[in-house]
């Protein structure tokens, strides 16, 4: 059973459904700069940290992601510079934009890290990604619907792939703000969908 909070060991190979959310449960992605900040930096670890982003969703307080990455890299760490980058890059947002919940944000991340067994100011992310290992392709497809309809079971939308910051817009043919490595149902092995060719 997985636990909030709770810590899962991600092996190296293998492609993970991760659900990261804000302390809290702190609705900051309803902005569209934050949700900028978490494309951007998505973008710069599929280019320069070996991330293949398969499927994702930015909702008001979490994301999921359906990734692995490229041999040479390790999913772990790739994540852990993820969010330890995109906890400075919003939290800086935060501070210096035009923000009028500054204080209740900032207190709450401050609270977070005292209550951390780390050492640190603030902490943005809830430990722990929520790992878990993609076994089968019906549970690949599972979990890819699962993510593009997100948006439409918290009713902001009426269809997947009219939420902007999804990958639903991929799936559909459509202008995405981040491209991914959009499957087909026609796979028939899990390892195709690791190696899944650029």
């Amino acid at each position: 059973m997985i636990r909030s909070g709770q810590k899962h060991t991600i092996k190296k190979e293998a492609s993970y459904f991760l659900t990261l959310t804000v302390v809290g449960w702190a609705d900051v992605f309803t902005r569209p700069v934050y949700k900028d900040a978490i494309i951007n930096s998505l973008k710069y670890c599929i280019e320069n940290k070996g991330l293949n982003v398969f499927a994702y969703v930015i909702m008001t307080n979490h994301i999921h992601l359906l990734v692995n990455t490229e041999p040479n890299f390790k999913l772990e760490d790739t994540i852990r510079d993820f969010k330890r980058h995109t906890s400075k890059t919003i939290t800086n947002l935060i501070l210096c934009g035009p923000e009028s919940r500054r204080e209740w944000l900032i207190s709450l991340f401050g609270i977070a890290a005292i209550e951390s067994s780390k050492e640190q100011n603030i902490k943005f992310w809830q430990t722990g990604n929520h790992a878990i290992e993609i076994y089968s392709v019906k549970f690949v497809w599972e979990k890819i619907n699962y993510i593009h309809k997100n948006p439409v079971r918290a009713k902001f939308v009426a269809k997947p792939e009219d939420w902007i910051y999804s990958s639903a817009t991929n799936y559909a043919d459509l202008d995405s703000v981040l491209d991914v490595h959009t499957l087909i149902p026609s796979i028939s092995k899990i390892r195709q969908f690791y190696y899944y060719d650029k």
